[in-house]
């Protein structure tokens, strides 16, 4: 499932670019928590939610099984990897 979504967005150059905001917006949420800034925390969660529902309904899935899988596990590699590959395809963040 995860290769398949990452598919759907690279081959995609508006997806990608969607994609890789949520990157940075994810970046910028981090740096929020970190800070304690609930606001701009919420601000951003918000953004980027929206934006993931740009991605399509398989990203949404994929998203919600991710919750459920062990990062460790061999499903949870696979997902990872191909999200590494997407990530790489943002260029330098």
């Amino acid at each position: 499932m995860a290769q398949k979504v990452v598919s759907i967005i690279s081959g995609d150059k508006a997806k990608t670019q969607t994609y890789c905001q949520i990157l940075d917006l994810s970046d910028e949420l981090d740096q929020a928590d970190q800070q304690k800034d609930r606001e701009k925390a919420g601000e951003l969660s918000q953004k980027i939610n929206e934006l993931q529902k740009k991605l399509g309904l398989e990203y949404l899935a994929l998203l919600k099984t991710t919750e459920r899988v062990d990062p460790n596990s061999k499903d949870g590699q696979e997902i990872v990897s191909n999200f590494v590959k997407l990530d790489n395809s943002c260029g330098q963040r």
